[in-house]
């Protein structure tokens, strides 16, 4: 018989879920947003913006401008920083990635959030066996996306881009955003999980030395999510089972 994928709350206290492409289904959001601004600037200078490829390679878990500089860089190409001031899709790092943040804030108030299903059923089971709960993000409108889904009152922490820069965190594959959502639990990293679907977001995991590392493979990169350290691959949270404590207001 084969086994199944557990989360054994009598060693891991704290469960902390990536957002996009775990909790909710906006990764393909970002990736539509990513391939518009950089093809339109790529136009006549290099190939196209993978919509696959590019994005898990380059931007998929990263903080927004990291994503631009890693992409271009993937091209041979280097801009200009500019600044926030920068008019978005101006030829600078902050122009394109203003420019995407214009046209996925444009699609969620548009299209909506959903959440995956069998994210909202794992919460519900981990919070019910009384485990403790936190979302993580290196995006600044995390909590809009987490609060347009319906799922706030789920998460005891939330972590996001915002934070990012308050504290001056490096992004991912760095494990500092995790280990500001630990510290909040009150958790040590030991005792924690956390729920990724990207490369980054797994390799920050194990630099962290967290207890249990699940990796959600819903692009096809089992493999490579395996080499950066994840513990538990799965293509659906729905293939994990929760044991080792006593549900709340049970027995």
């Amino acid at each position: 018989m084969l086994s199944v994928p557990t989360i054994d709350l009598t060693r891991i206290n704290t469960v902390i879920f990536d957002t996009d492409g775990v909790v909710t289904d906006t990764a393909r959001m970002h990736a539509a947003a990513w391939k518009h601004v950089f093809d339109t600037f790529m136009k006549g200078r290099s190939e196209p913006f993978d919509i696959r490829a590019d994005y898990q390679a380059c931007v998929d878990g990263r903080p927004r401008l990291d994503g631009v500089r890693t992409f271009l860089a993937s091209r041979g190409i280097t801009l200009p920083e500019g600044g926030p001031s920068d008019t978005p899709g101006a030829p600078t790092v902050h122009g394109l990635g203003m420019a995407k943040d214009q046209l996925y804030i444009l699609q969620v108030e548009r299209d909506g959030v959903a959440a995956f299903p069998s994210t909202v059923t794992l919460l519900h089971e981990l919070r019910r066996r009384g485990c403790r709960t936190g979302v993580v993000s290196a995006s600044r409108h995390c909590r809009k996306v987490v609060l347009a889904a319906g799922l706030v009152h789920l998460f005891d922490v939330l972590v996001d881009g915002n934070d990012m820069a308050r504290l001056g965190l490096p992004g991912k594959p760095d494990p500092a955003l995790f280990l500001e959502a630990a510290a909040r639990l009150g958790v040590p990293p030991g005792r924690t999980a956390i729920v990724e679907d990207a490369l980054p977001g797994v390799e920050a995991g194990r630099r962290g030395g967290f207890g249990l590392i699940i990796a959600v493979d819903r692009a096809g990169q089992a493999a490579a999510l395996a080499e950066r350290g994840a513990d538990i691959l799965v293509t659906d949270l729905d293939e994990l089972a929760v044991s080792g404590r006593v549900p709340v207001g049970a027995g």
